[in-house]
């Protein structure tokens, strides 16, 4: 439960400062975490074909 709560209470703070930043800077940062997010989806599935 107090993992969540830091999680919100994190999540706030991110959406915060996102709200003030410009909207390229916001732009790019959001590009940068999809294309992180996408390799790790592909090596998490990459990985677990091959393990089996």
């Amino acid at each position: 439960m107090l993992f969540l709560v830091a999680a919100l209470l994190i999540l706030g703070f991110a959406l915060g400062t996102v709200a003030h930043a410009p909207l390229p800077f916001t732009l790019v940062a959001a590009a940068v975490i999809a294309v992180w997010l996408t390799v790790f989806a592909i090596r998490e599935r990459h990985s677990r074909r091959h393990q089996n």
